[in-house]
């Protein structure tokens, strides 16, 4: 946590670049993982990217209260 925290307050564009590359990656992986999880138990494939999307907001909303 002290790099990151170090890395945005001296380069915070690459910091940001870096935060980027990362979110992009993680919910890369969830959805390769996610997707045959979710199409063997008969979602269609189109709804794996929302259903995805309602249970981050739901994480995020509980860790706000």
């Amino acid at each position: 946590m002290d790099y990151l925290r170090r890395l945005q307050m001296e380069r915070p564009a690459l910091f940001f670049v870096v935060l980027f590359v990362g979110i992009f990656v993680a919910f890369q992986v969830v959805l390769l993982v996610a997707g045959p999880l979710l199409a063997a138990v008969g979602v269609p494939s189109w709804a794996v990217f929302p259903l995805i999307l309602v249970v981050l907001v739901v994480i995020a909303r509980r860790q706000n209260r």
